[in-house]
């Protein structure tokens, strides 16, 4: 595995420069309308599914699928061993820790966002494949672990493929164009699974303006998928057309549907034409849910040796390793 190197203008990105400024409040706007999508007979509606997904992608840069294929049974399954994960005492945990630069292990309350400055209300775990060596517990600590999010990772590796490859197709690109920029057998493969585990928040915490279970910020990836659980809220996205009045609008967490979400990586392939929109997961408002949250993320991230370029020269072309390199050095705390 190559290892990553972190530039010396590390903080110098553009979306990184856009995140800073994006800590204002806001308001809520929760008449605009986060897009549902069918996946079903995918093969024989392919056309019609790719229309859709063009449209709700460049519109909000969000969209839910429903008929996605992935049981509810294996989803609940991952989240039970999610919840399984973060229940070991914080000693545990602490074998697995985070490996710098690496994206890999579980960190506690490390992340913070340029856009707050605060860290993260939070705790995490990140699988990717090839870096996992002395970071998964033991069948003796949670029997069924490592198979499970194994499994998990590439259902949701094969659903982000057939995503994109529909926007490969709009983009005028190779149908298996992103596939192959997201070799899963490769030892530069760097997306990443996720389980996130939201502290609940105690009842002096909820007026605080500056307490956030994620500042706003956009992903780093290509592609997001995210799983959530009924009756945790709190995710927003700042759609593009609104971001000068802050109006946020939220995604409802429906366990039925794998929210997405366009990152950073496919908009400087699109040359915007897909907009990374910034998103947030905001505390609890008062006498609203604020026991703990938990989701899981799958982030479509290119291989470290893949070159990211914008046709219309835009942006810079950088490889997918100093990229993600920049954008992590800037979101935890060393």
């Amino acid at each position: 595995m190559s290892a990553i190197v972190i530039p010396t203008t590390k903080h110098s990105l553009e979306e990184l420069n856009r995140e800073s400024q994006m800590g204002r409040i806001g308001t809520e706007d929760r008449e605009r309308e986060v897009r549902q999508i069918s996946l079903k007979n995918f093969e024989s509606r392919r056309a019609e599914i790719t229309q859709h997904l063009w449209s709700a992608a460049t519109d909000i840069g969000f969209f839910q699928l429903v008929d996605h294929g992935i049981d509810m049974d294996e989803v609940n399954h991952a989240f039970e061993m999610s919840a399984k994960f973060f229940a070991l005492p914080k000693d545990v945990k602490s074998k697995f820790s985070l490996k710098t630069g690496q994206n890999a292990g579980w960190e506690y309350m490390s992340q913070v966002r340029p856009s707050t400055g605060t860290a993260d209300q939070k705790e995490s775990y990140q699988f990717t494949r090839p870096r996992m060596e002395g970071l998964w517990p033991s069948e003796d600590e949670i029997a069924g672990f490592k198979a499970t999010l194994e499994d998990f990772e590439h259902k949701c590796y094969e659903t982000a493929m057939f995503v994109l490859s529909c926007f490969a197709d709009k983009l005028g690109l190779d149908r298996d164009f992103f596939t192959q920029a997201h070799d899963p057998t490769s030892p530069t493969y760097q997306s990443t699974l996720r389980l996130i585990h939201y502290y609940p928040l105690p009842d002096e915490m909820l007026d605080e303006e500056n307490v956030w279970r994620a500042g706003a910020h956009t992903d780093f990836d290509a592609l997001t998928l995210l799983f959530q659980r009924k009756g945790q809220g709190g995710l927003q996205v700042l759609p593009g057309a609104e971001a000068q009045t802050h109006a946020w609008t939220p995604v409802p967490p429906l366990e039925d549907a794998i929210t997405c979400n366009i990152g950073d990586m496919l908009m400087r392939w699109s040359d915007d034409a897909l907009p990374s929109n910034f998103h947030r997961v905001r505390a609890p408002h008062r006498g609203e849910y604020s026991g703990p949250r938990y989701s899981i993320a799958y982030f479509a991230q290119a291989n470290t040796d893949v070159l990211i370029t914008s046709a219309s020269g835009k942006y810079p072309s950088i490889t997918a390793a100093d990229y993600l390199a920049q954008r992590i050095a800037a979101n935890f705390a060393e």
